[in-house]
């Protein structure tokens, strides 16, 4: 063993050290290091140290309600796995070894706040107080709909009295945290659209909270849905007592004419035009958000899913678009003039082409899924039920095709083109023809039910509501039929031929004429004439009806929005202390 060297003689220290010796002395002084650390790796070295907890300092707010942003100080939070309060799991982001900000959870009861990582738990050393708070499963939704309501920092069992607007709904308990989650409430089929109000009132506490929730209706894809019924049964603004107070709200001037039909999703109105562009509009102004340009005219209707616009082009392609941007996410490209308008199901997308095919593509990324071939145009748009694709072509025939693979499950010949897109109802499809005649086939085997000979080539898609199938013809009339039977209930003599297809809602048809130039809004039950608006030309598209608002094109190059002068508004939050509880609801949940 070498001595240290601070033990050497003094004489020694004080002399000269020659380079080699230092030289040596470092080398020596080296292995001795080398041979103690492998004698403790051997003998075994020190542990490493272990883990440590972190440590929650302070946070901020003090309290709050479910849904309230929390900052989290302290030490040790790299890593961390689970922020609780008291014992519910929150969303949380890790912002520094020092900071987290973390979301009070719909479950959360007072008590400390929790930060777990690797190394263990660490409490606050004082408690948040959850405020009384509720949150919604959706922030908004059609009238005669549901919601679902969860709700904390009210009495522990104790019965909760849930609203809408003034009235109550539903009686729901809560758990011995004071939480209550999952409680149905019943939207009124009354409600205007707009913000109303849902509140939880603790029968027993009288702690309270208030959230918005909004009514609107969509009208997502051309006749309304993919079953291409064309009837929005939401609509509680207009009807035959009100539509003669409409008038124009606003127009918008594209480029060129618009035969394509508008779609309404969220507030914007999203239509194509013959000046080769696809438009999005704010539906309330008609300001416009955004227009993308595709390489040829866009009389195909927008269909919107999921935050994509999906339109076909009379330069071959099918184009998917970003419904808030534009931008385009995918295009792809058929071998004719793409005037179907596509319908969305089931994560595919259905559309027609002049190439003779019928497509379904994969809506998120545009490939083919599939094609069947026809004997000529497609221009019919399918409608999708129950799995099943059905859809007209010009080679006079109706087709039902397998939503999955294309495979033909029966055709319907007809007496000529069929341009008319298809509805399904009540196990039935209704398709107009060119050999002025109204077909309505079982939906399962293609067995004729019955025909009407309406005295003109029908181009107009049908629209199927209470019962009663309404269409229009080239002969310049519009008609209302027993969709049962067929048999004649009225007829409307409009200006001119009729290629629009009927919209519709609560109680009124509307529908647009080619000579003339009008729209109309006919009473759904007598066919008399309630209202009507003469465009710059002819008006083939078919109307939207949302939210107490007419959308429709013309070929004079516009746009229109028609609603109530003024409007209407929503009923004001209501006051707490004007709300009283119905002793005569039976709870959803027991525990209280």
């Amino acid at each position: 063993m070498f001595a240290p060297q601070d033990q050497e003689p003094p004489l020694i220290h004080a002399l000269p050290v020659p380079a080699r010796q230092r030289t040596r002395r470092r080398v020596v002084a080296t292995l001795l290091a080398v041979a103690v650390t492998a004698g403790a790796a051997v003998t075994g070295a020190a542990p490493a140290l272990a883990a440590v907890p972190p440590t929650v300092s302070s946070f901020s707010p003090t309290s709050g309600p479910i849904g309230t942003p929390v900052t989290i100080l302290g030490s040790g939070f790299t890593g961390a796995t689970s922020v609780t309060f008291n014992t519910a799991t929150s969303q949380f982001t890790v912002n520094s070894n020092t900071k987290i900000t973390a979301t009070v959870p719909a479950s959360a009861s007072t008590g400390t706040i929790n930060v777990t990582t690797p190394g263990g738990t660490g409490a606050s050393t004082t408690k948040f107080t959850v405020d009384p708070g509720i949150v919604l499963s959706a922030p908004g939704g059609h009238p005669a709909g549901t919601v679902a309501v969860s709700g904390a920092g009210f009495k522990s069992f104790e019965g909760v009295d849930l609203f809408f607007d003034a009235t109550d709904e539903t009686l729901t308990g809560t758990n011995s945290t004071g939480t209550f989650s999952g409680a149905t409430v019943a939207v009124p089929a009354s409600p205007v659209p707009g913000t109303h109000w849902i509140t939880a009132i603790g029968r027993r506490s009288g702690l309270f909270a208030q959230a918005s929730y909004t009514v609107s209706t969509n009208w997502q894809q051309f006749r309304y849905s993919a079953r291409h019924k064309g009837s929005n049964p939401y609509e509680n603004v207009l009807s035959p007592s009100t539509v003669a107070g409409i008038d124009q709200d606003w127009s918008f001037t594209t480029g060129h004419g618009v035969t394509s039909s508008p779609a309404v999703v969220n507030g914007v109105v999203y239509a194509g035009s013959s000046d080769d562009k696809v438009y999005a509009l704010n539906a309330a102004t008609g300001a416009k958000l955004w227009s993308f340009p595709t390489g040829g005219a866009v009389t195909s209707s927008p269909a919107v899913a999921k935050g994509i616009v999906y339109v076909g082009s009379n330069d071959h392609n099918v184009y998917a678009l970003n419904a808030a941007t534009g931008a385009k996410l995918w295009s792809f490209p058929t071998g004719g003039l793409v005037q179907s308008s596509p319908s969305v199901a089931n994560g595919l997308v259905y559309v027609g082409s002049f190439d003779h095919n019928v497509y379904a593509l994969n809506a998120a990324t545009g490939a083919m899924v599939w094609s069947f071939p026809t004997a000529d145009a497609v221009f019919s748009s399918p409608a999708v039920a129950n799995g099943v694709v059905y859809v007209g072509s010009q080679d006079h025939n109706v087709y039902a095709l397998n939503g999955v693979t294309g495979a033909m499950v029966w055709s319907f010949p007809t007496g000529d083109a069929v341009s008319s897109s298809p509805a399904v109802a009540n196990g039935v499809v209704y398709a107009g023809s060119v050999d002025g005649r109204v077909y309505a086939l079982n939906a399962a085997t293609g067995s004729k039910l019955w025909s009407f000979a309406s005295g003109g080539s029908v181009f107009s898609s049908p629209a199927v509501a209470n019962g009663v199938v309404y269409a229009g013809s080239q002969a310049g009339i519009v008609f209302a039929l027993n969709a049962a039977t067929g048999s004649e209930l009225w007829t409307f003599t409009a200006g001119g031929a009729i290629e629009s297809s009927p919209a519709v809602a609560d109680g009124v048809v509307y529908i647009g004429s080619d000579i003339g130039d009008n729209v109309y809004a006919l009473d759904a039950s007598f066919g008399s004439d309630l209202w009507t608006f003469t465009a710059g030309d002819f008006v083939i598209s078919a109307p939207a009806v949302v939210n107490g608002v007419i959308y429709v094109g013309s070929s004079d190059d516009k746009v229109y929005a028609f609603d109530l002068a003024g409007g209407v508004a929503a009923a004001a939050r209501p006051a707490v202390s004007k709300l009283r509880p119905n002793y005569s609801l039976s709870a959803q949940r027991s525990g209280w």
